[in-house]
């Protein structure tokens, strides 16, 4: 888990000139302590279920990417897929490029909401899990316009959203379908929605899954 986001960061969106951009939590600092609850040491299960029917080919950035587990489990999949996990801490990153390679994956050290220009419109597939939920819920609206910023014109948008975690208080921090549904609407059409059969264990329940296609 990664919000992409810190108090440290030197810049805001592209192109802003100043840094709204601000996550109280130090990503880096809890990865150089080893502090990562979040890290089960294997791909959401979410996810590999998803991929059972479903193939994710092509162009896919992996948000708040962290050890690289979901990453590696999507570039597994054949040679058509190449995968970018992106994640704010350095750490996280050597983490992520100390496993065996699987495929097509390589992982890029960077905050979301401050991507190079090249990076527009450049994937195929966008696969969430763990970084909606890590970010401070005041910058959701701007992750919805960062990860549609990426997406080419049809691209998908997979998402495994933690609805209830069990602490009170984030990071993670939950949510609803009314949010989802209000955030997303305007750029992305839903194509399916569902419950995942596993998730890890603590979430069973609380997750939710969603397939949307940008317009």
């Amino acid at each position: 888990m990664n919000g992409n986001t810190n108090s440290a960061s030197p810049s805001g969106p592209p192109g802003s000139g100043s840094n709204p951009v601000f996550d109280p939590v130090d990503w880096e600092a809890r990865y150089q302590a080893g502090d990562r609850p979040w890290d089960e040491g294997y791909a959401s299960p979410a996810l590999t279920e998803f991929l059972t029917r479903h193939p994710i080919l092509g162009e896919v950035l992996v948000p708040g990417s962290g050890p690289g587990h979901d990453v590696r489990a999507l570039a597994a999949q054949s040679g058509k897929t190449s995968v970018t996990g992106l994640d704010l801490s350095a750490t996280a990153i050597a983490l992520a490029r100390s496993y065996p390679i699987t495929g097509g994956e390589h992982y890029e050290q960077g905050n979301l909401f401050a991507l190079p220009e090249a990076w527009n419109g450049r994937f195929d597939w966008v696969v969430e899990h763990t970084c909606f939920c890590a970010i401070p819920p005041s910058l959701r609206s701007a992750y919805v316009t960062a990860i549609s910023r990426t997406l080419k014109p049809g691209g998908h948008f997979f998402a495994i959203f933690y609805l209830t975690p069990a602490a009170l208080e984030g990071p993670p921090h939950g949510t609803t379908r009314e949010e989802i549904k209000q955030l997303f609407e305007a750029d992305f059409e839903q194509q399916e929605e569902w419950l995942p059969s596993e998730a890890f264990e603590g979430r069973e329940g609380r997750e939710l899954c969603q397939l949307r296609r940008k317009g």
